[in-house]
């Protein structure tokens, strides 16, 4: 997505509030796809680029989008940082995230990795059946106006084991 696409995306926001309102205490705020654009990792985080891409229907229609983080902490690791599917396509998600799995491949993505708010069981159920392994909790996470506790969730792409993948992310080791 581009600047441009921010209208579409704030009405995206808006007509699906189911995440904001799940994570946040609060439906998305007049400026939500504007903080979406502009939000990156803390400055001592290292990563190569941000990527926000959109899903869309055969008519051109958005129903889906991917915050990305490519190679963050080291190369090869991409970090999820939020996948929303529009409410009325609930429990067909899996086949977009396929594809988003497909292109990250493609991309030379070794491992990716996501927060999952513990608690919200549907995203939690999601990420376990789509192959995903707790590595850590964060506790307390502030977001918007509550804090949550974090499922860190790794995925192997390229092989790997969960003590390579914590071996490079000390970040993600338990505690």
């Amino acid at each position: 997505m581009a600047d441009a696409d921010l209208p579409l995306l704030q009405r995206f926001f808006e007509e699906n509030p189911q995440y904001h309102l799940a994570v946040q205490a609060a439906p998305p705020g007049p400026n939500a796809a504007q903080e979406e654009f502009d939000s990156v990792p803390p400055s001592d985080w290292r990563f190569d680029k941000k990527w926000l891409l959109r899903f869309a229907d055969a008519e051109g229609g958005m129903i889906g989008m991917a915050d990305l983080i490519e190679n963050l902490f080291v190369d090869g690791v991409w970090h999820i940082g939020l996948f929303i599917i529009a409410r009325r396509l609930h429990g067909t998600g899996r086949p977009w995230y396929d594809a988003l799995e497909s292109w990250l491949r493609g991309q030379g993505c070794a491992w990716i990795r996501l927060g999952v708010v513990a608690g919200n069981s549907r995203a939690e159920r999601f990420w376990q059946n789509c192959g995903y392994r707790e590595v850590r909790k964060r506790l307390a996470v502030p977001m918007g106006e509550q804090k949550n506790d974090v499922r860190v969730m790794v995925k192997p792409l390229a092989g790997g084991s969960l003590r390579e993948y914590l071996s490079a992310v000390a970040r993600d080791r338990p505690e």
